[in-house]
């Protein structure tokens, strides 16, 4: 592993270069990745810009962790993660995505190890000087070959896009908007600020945040909770309902059996009186 000195007289890790890489068996291999730091130092990381940077990281992380999961397709996003590119100054995006990547959590992601660069890379910018994301950073992402870079600038509540042509190229070029987003090639989203925060889509669907989902899962529970009530309310009021025509029927039918024994006692004690009145009329004869 070499160390590298800056215009400041201060030394960083770094990985070694491919070249060195190639010529190390695989424990010495081990032993280099072992021996590279998982943090960086503060020299080395922009100042801390409070919950709003925090924030935006954050739910970007957490919008794509949950789309990919539920498309089932490896890919790892990591946050402030160590990143080695070969013989380079290492550096740690705010926010980053290496496709067909296994996502369990690294320390650090070491190019020559891992065995592929980084796909995407997100700076969030809240506060400060913009030229290490806007300009120093654009430059050096492309350099590595990194496909595409984002800068979510929160200030402005604005988004900026480059990506490289081939991937031959070296150099970013800008992407333009398509009907007010940018579309990512490498994630197969769109992007687009909206009020306070960055938002992703594929095609028309939006894709939520954990507590966006919480809450249109809850909200769809209360409505379940309610169609449920009003339907057992609906139907206590049936069986309610179902009772009564009963309870009448039973009355009812009670009246007819009634009407119906008096009817016959009526008929009954008619005849007799038939009878009685035909045996006075032959008496009298």
């Amino acid at each position: 592993m070499g160390r590298h000195t800056d215009e400041r007289g201060d030394a960083f890790p770094r990985a070694p270069t491919q070249e060195e890489w190639e010529a190390m068996g695989q424990e010495e291999r081990d032993r280099v990745v072992d021996s590279l730091p998982g943090e960086v130092t503060w020299d080395e990381m922009a100042m801390p810009e409070g919950d709003r940077h925090f924030q935006g990281k954050v739910q970007a992380m957490d919008a794509l962790r949950g789309y990919f999961k539920r498309q089932e397709r490896k890919v790892y996003l990591g946050a402030e993660l160590p990143i080695y590119y070969p013989g380079e100054r290492r550096f740690a995006p705010d926010l980053l995505a290496v496709l067909d990547a296994e996502p369990y959590p690294r320390q650090k992601w070491v190019v020559s190890a891992e065995g592929k660069g980084l796909d995407w890379v997100m700076e969030v910018h809240v506060g400060g000087d913009r030229k290490k994301d806007a300009e120093y950073n654009v430059q050096r992402y492309a350099r590595l070959g990194i496909p595409e870079y984002f800068i979510y600038d929160r200030a402005r509540q604005r988004l900026e896009a480059y990506r490289l042509a081939s991937p031959e190229a070296h150099t970013y070029v800008p992407m333009e908007q398509r009907q007010g987003r940018y579309v990512s090639r490498v994630l197969g989203l769109e992007l687009q600020v909206e009020g306070d925060r960055l938002r992703f889509w594929t095609g028309t669907a939006l894709l939520m945040e954990s507590d966006e989902l919480i809450a249109r899962l809850e909200e769809l529970l209360h409505g379940v909770q309610h169609r449920a009530e009003e339907d057992s309310r609906q139907l206590q009021d049936e069986v309610h309902r179902r009772e009564q025509e009963t309870r009448l029927r039973l009355e009812a039918e009670k009246h007819l059996v009634e009407e119906t024994r008096r009817r016959e006692e009526a008929e009954r004690r008619l005849k007799e009186l038939q009878a009685e009145l035909e045996r006075l009329e032959q008496r009298r004869d």
